[in-house]
Formats: structure tokens, sequence, C-alpha cells
């Protein structure tokens, strides 16, 4: 097992230098589940880390703590220099101000268009007209490649433009960081293909800090600066895909091996 390096957290806001999302030393369990164990790993800021590995390792769980959905039982989180880890919900609202999550389903609202959806963070930011809305929200669909489904609803959408619609939505509320739980899931390998190209350009762009849970080892080598591989809820390595590729460890070639499902080029 490949240890992660130290942590250096940051003291006094946001430093290029050091992490903008960092754990340290951190557990969680659900009664004799054991889903985290001593997880340490960071974040730089405009970095994209993928976490790999297979379903029920602590993946998604992960993100569930950046965003105070779920608190550790050991150990602290870090967002932008500031321990989280013992914030209430009121304290936690500022955090998801700069950090935002893209879920599976896209968590899109039923009863409003596309268009409402993406505007949603803009109205209660209550701040902007609504012609600077409206402005907006074209951009950001233009953005996302959606914009002739702007009247449409979530329903009329297939799984990938959800998670597009989504990720607009998400970028609405100008965010500094953006996670992403299985963006690939339920979707054919073309449209995996675009939202990879997707999160690429944002990235690329707006410098984002990024998180991507995934399973698919072939999505993080094209996105991954870094990579975080779980097993059993352990940290089983944390380095770049090149560094992964040529490690010895056992299970994780194992991983490589089987999940090295082809995309086919475009």
């Amino acid at each position: 097992m490949v240890s992660p390096p130290p942590i250096e957290v940051i003291e006094n806001g946001a430093d290029s230098r050091k992490p903008y999302i960092a754990f340290e030393h951190v557990s969680k369990s659900f009664g004799s589940l054991h889903v985290l164990r001593d997880i340490s790993f960071d974040v730089m800021p405009g970095e994209t880390v993928c976490i790999l590995g297979r379903s029920g390792v602590g993946k998604s769980v992960s993100l569930q703590h950046i965003m105070g959905f779920l608190k550790p039982d050991e150990g602290r989180i870090f967002v932008d220099g500031e321990d989280i880890t013992q914030f209430d919900e009121e304290q936690m609202q500022a955090v998801r101000r700069k950090v935002t999550m893209v879920f599976q389903n896209g968590a899109l609202f039923d009863s409003l268009t596309v268009a409402e959806n993406v505007a949603f963070p803009l109205r209660e930011r209550g701040r902007l007209s609504e012609d600077e809305i409206v402005q907006i929200v074209r951009g950001l669909l233009e953005m996302v490649n959606v914009a002739e489904m702007a009247d449409l609803l979530p329903s009329d959408l297939s799984t990938g433009m959800k998670r597009s619609v989504a990720i607009a939505r998400a970028l609405a509320a100008e965010p500094q960081a953006v996670l992403y739980d299985e963006p690939t899931t339920m979707v054919d390998p073309l449209i995996a293909r675009l939202l990879g190209d997707l999160i690429q350009k944002l990235q690329r762009q707006l410098h984002l800090t990024s998180i991507v849970v995934t399973h698919d080892v072939r999505f993080a080598e094209r996105l991954a600066d870094r990579a975080l591989f779980l097993h059993e809820g352990r940290a089983q390595f944390f380095g770049t895909m090149e560094e992964m590729k040529r490690s010895e460890d056992e299970v994780l070639r194992q991983f490589l091996s089987l999940d090295m499902v082809p995309v086919p080029a475009l």
C-alpha cells in the first residue's frame, strides 16, 4: 500500500501552492461496516483528482463528507483553508457556495424546464436582473452543449443530457470546486466521452478544482492529474495515472486489468 504524502493545510485562504481540499486520517463506519479507514489525500487548486475503486469502497461517501452530508468518526477535512469537520449546517451553507456537487441522477427539479433549473441558483442569489439571468443561462447551456434543450423538462432528457444540465446548474453557482459522483454510470461510451470532454473543458477554461468519482479507468486516465484508489476502505494508492499503471500492487493491477473498458475514438 502506498501512503499519501503529508498534508500541508491552508492557513489563511486559498493558495495555489497548498491544497484546496484535504482529508487528514479520515475514518467512517456505519455500524460494523468500516467504509473509510484512515484516509488521507489532498487536491490542489485547479487540479482534478479521480477517486477509483469498486462499488462500496467509500468513493461517494468521501464526497458526502466534503459537502457536510456526513461527518467523519475520526480525522479532519479541510476546504479552502478551513477545518470543516465540525461545521454545523449554517456554516456548511457557506462551504457549499464554494464547492458544489453533480449527483449521479442530476438532482434536477422535475417541474422546471432545463433553463429554469439552471437559473434557479441565480435567482436564489437575488442580485441579478432577469435579463442578466437569461443571458447567463444561455451562455451556460451553450457551454455544456444543450442550448437547444432549454425549454424541455428533465423527463424529456437522456441520462447523459441530465448530467450536462446538472453541470450547467452547478456552474451557475460560481463554485471554486466541483465534485462529480460517477458521471459515466448508466451512459454509453460515446456519452461518457462527451462528458469527459466537457469536464476537461471546464477545468481548462475556468480552472476549477475537481474531484471525479468513477470506476472507469479509461475515463480517469483522460481526466486525472492524480488518482486515489480505494480498496476495502483504505487508500491503496495515491499518485498520477502513470505511476498507477507502473504499480506492482496486486490488488491495483487486478483492478486495472478488469476495468480498462475501451472507449471508442471520435
